[in-house]
């Protein structure tokens, strides 16, 4: 059963649904659309291949004849003859490993981008259950293991059985006797690849989880630095990445001295058939039953012949880490989005903004399984045009019910329409095209103000960024940058402050021009300052839009058409800001006292005001 499995991994045909040959077949199928510089490469190798096997039988003709008949003239022709043989062989030899390692690298360059569009492809609930160092070990480190298999291993495989097949054939024409006792070294061979490669598959498996292990501290490190620094925990992070670097190094020299054992069995295994060669075939010479010139072509095509077969073992044991590293790739190539499509979306048409929310429910799910709810049949109606704030206390559901609008997550139960359009039956692109979020802390890419701005609308003119600059109370800021519009922000937009950030997000959403906005906590971070240029540039911003504002500081939407309060995922109360005072319910407890940590005005005059 054992050998059975080993050749069907080695022609890359599943047993039955052997599901690591059908990896295997996968990782081929990418190779696919560059099939014809694989059959150049596979053209280069047979003239390479044939050449180099020809060059013993050359060899033996020299010795056997020139060298006995001390005929000069032919012996300078046989160099030639061999010497020529040699650069033949190496320019086709070159072609074939350029062709190969063009292959192997253009292979994974196509798979990083497929895995690109897929982490683009899935939800935001996905994201929520993984580390981004986790996937961004896929994307680099498995993606670099498969790109070294592809590019050395590819046509080792048909070159190590040609080989093979045409040099057993030479050899029982040689001296039968000697290919008999060849053909005992080739079962031990194959043992020794099956023995080592079963610990190297798994050793491999291992390192790569446990280098996912490091670039996730790493990743997460260098994204904090701030808040490391702030808390002085450097020497705690450095042994923190230390320790986990550690792991994966014990774990790689683990496979390391699996792999050293491999070679060195190998090795001895080699060297000990040769001496046995050499002692036998040293005894077929002095019977005269073998020439010279027979027995060190034998020797050298056992050479050529032992590279083939431990090259299929060598294939084996690598083939074995690759399937460690596909089986990672191709979990996240075959992961599914958790909101899809309907298969007969259409494109959401232009809208004026009205949305209906009805009998909603919603729980996050935590591998596969449902969490409590966070949202009870939540039902609401909105206007187009109209603003409606959205508070509660931490933990009520205000983040998640704005964030089942854009479809970031799919509800268990109940429906959301825009214009009467239920958003599950649109396309996810076009719905979330009418959309625009200025999340509580502004998001911006380490790229320059124009082009974070541009990111809300790609085709903007020039005029176009300045204007929404300008709506969002930013233009003034930008040019006092010494490079303007072209200042580069850092990453996340560490260079400018927090309100800075903010209009920059609110100039992109402007520049969007969407009908239905959300401002999830937009000025809850800022000071009283940044506060006011960012409240005055969302003046520009909710005008003649369906907007939904979530706020802690509720001062900032006293003015709102309605408030919705929600308190344990339920909405408790609703109106405008003085009913709600009137009634003296949670609204009148959470304004309270937001106010008072604000302001030592009586509560009385302003529910009167």
């Amino acid at each position: 059963m054992v050998w059975k499995r080993f050749l069907s991994l080695l022609l890359l045909r599943p047993v039955g649904k052997d599901p690591d040959a059908i990896k295997l077949r996968r990782l081929l199928e990418m190779v696919r659309p560059y099939r014809g510089r694989l059959v150049l490469a596979a053209i280069c190798l047979v003239i390479s291949g044939a050449i180099t096997m020809a060059f013993p039988l050359t060899l033996r003709f020299l010795i056997d004849s020139a060298f006995v008949s001390k005929d000069a003239g032919l012996l300078d022709r046989l160099v030639l003859l061999l010497l020529a043989l040699l650069l033949v062989g190496a320019a086709f030899g070159y072609i074939k490993e350029y062709q190969l390692s063009y292959v192997g690298v253009r292979v994974v360059a196509d798979l990083r981008r497929r895995l690109y569009e897929k982490l683009q492809s899935l939800s935001l609930s996905f994201y929520d259950d993984h580390r981004t160092g986790e996937l961004m070990s896929h994307i680099s480190n498995d993606a670099t293991m498969i790109q070294t298999a592809l590019s050395s291993r590819l046509l080792d495989l048909p070159q190590n059985v040609v080989t093979l097949f045409v040099g057993v054939i030479i050899i029982f024409v040689i001296n039968w006797r000697l290919a008999l006792y060849l053909g005992g070294i080739a079962p031990l061979i194959g043992l020794i690849s099956i023995f080592f490669g079963r610990s190297v598959r798994e050793l491999s498996k291992t390192v790569q989880k446990q280098l996912a292990e490091a670039m996730t501290v790493l990743e997460e490190t260098i994204s904090s630095q701030r808040i490391v620094k702030a808390f002085a925990r450097e020497q705690y992070e450095i042994k923190r990445f230390g320790e986990a670097v550690e792991n994966t190094f014990r774990s790689a020299i683990t496979r390391a001295k699996v792999d050293a054992g491999f070679s060195t069995a190998m090795m001895l295994l080699i060297f000990a058939s040769l001496a046995g060669l050499f002692w036998y075939g040293g005894h077929q010479v002095m019977t005269g039953a073998l020439t010279p010139g027979g027995l060190i072509s034998f020797i050298m095509y056992m050479t050529f012949l032992i590279g083939p077969l431990s090259g299929l073992a060598r294939t084996y044991t690598d083939f074995q880490k690759v399937l460690g590293a596909s089986s990672r790739i191709f979990a996240l190539l075959d992961t599914r989005p958790a909101v899809e499509d309907a298969p007969d979306a259409y494109k959401l048409p232009e809208i004026k903004g009205a949305i209906t929310i009805e009998n909603l429910s919603f729980a996050y799910s935590t591998a596969g399984e449902l969490g409590r709810s966070v949202l009870c049949d939540i039902a609401l109606e909105i206007e187009p045009g109209k603003t409606v704030a959205i508070v509660g206390p931490s933990g009520a559901g205000k983040t998640s019910l704005v964030n089942l609008i854009p479809r970031f997550y799919e509800p268990q139960n109940g429906r959301i329409t825009i214009d009467g359009h239920d958003i599950s039956k649109v396309t996810q692109e076009s719905l979330r095209n009418a959309l625009a979020i200025v999340p509580q802390e502004a998001i911006l890419f380490s790229s320059t103000i124009r082009e974070n701005i541009l990111y809300g609308k790609l085709s903007a003119s020039n005029e176009e960024v300045v204007w929404a600059a300008r709506a969002a109370n930013a233009h003034e800021f930008i040019l006092r940058l010494q490079n303007g519009y072209d200042t580069l922000v850092g990453e996340r937009g560490v260079k400018l402050s927090g309100g800075q950030r903010q209009r920059i997000a609110i100039a992109r959403a402007l520049l969007k021009d969407p009908s239905v906005l959300i401002l999830d906590e937009a000025t809850s971070s800022l000071d009283n300052e940044s506060e006011s240029l960012v409240q005055e540039a969302l003046e520009h911003l909710l005008q003649g839009r369906t907007t939904l504002v979530i706020a802690h500081r509720l001062t900032t939407i006293e003015r709102a058409d309605e408030i919705i309060v929600l308190d344990d995922g339920r909405i408790v109360e609703r109106g405008v800001h003085s009913e709600l005072l009137e009634r003296a319910g949670l609204y009148y407890r959470l304004y309270t006292r937001d106010f008072e940590m604000q302001n030592t005005e009586p509560i009385e005059a302003i529910k009167h005001a």
